[in-house]
């Protein structure tokens, strides 16, 4: 299922679309803002260009969308259902978990992003 030429390989382990060995985000931390999202515009090792077209990512937008929505729906079956808070407190904490998850939600929306345009080809390594 993690293996070199799986999409989710690829996906968890900040790694080129097309050939699974370079980095896909300059910094391995997942903590911090703006260390989080800076990109490599190239891959280290098969020279995919990452900015397909001018405002790529901008698609982006939409699975980050998904992906809070869940955290959300998440949050509040945890808060109120599990530990019995009110309404206000599982608002709350839904507010709590949408900041903190922030640098991971627009880190995997973006290589998710990316996968959908991009498909695996073992050829495109170097050797």
């Amino acid at each position: 299922m993690f293996k070199k030429s799986s999409k989710l390989y690829s996906i968890f382990n900040n790694k080129c679309p097309r050939c699974h060995t370079g980095n896909f985000m300059e910094n391995d931390t997942k903590f911090g803002l703006i260390k989080s999202m800076n990109m490599h515009e190239n891959c280290s090792n098969c020279s995919l260009k990452y900015m397909i077209e001018p405002s790529f990512f901008y698609g982006a937008m939409y699975v980050t969308y998904g992906i809070t929505i869940a955290i959300s729906v998440a949050t509040f079956i945890i808060a109120y259902g599990v530990f019995g808070l009110s309404y206000l407190y599982s608002t709350i904490s839904i507010a709590f978990a949408i900041i903190a998850f922030i640098p991971n939600t627009i880190r995997l929306s973006r290589i998710l992003w990316i996968h959908l345009f991009i498909s695996y080809n073992p050829t495109k390594t170097k050797p």
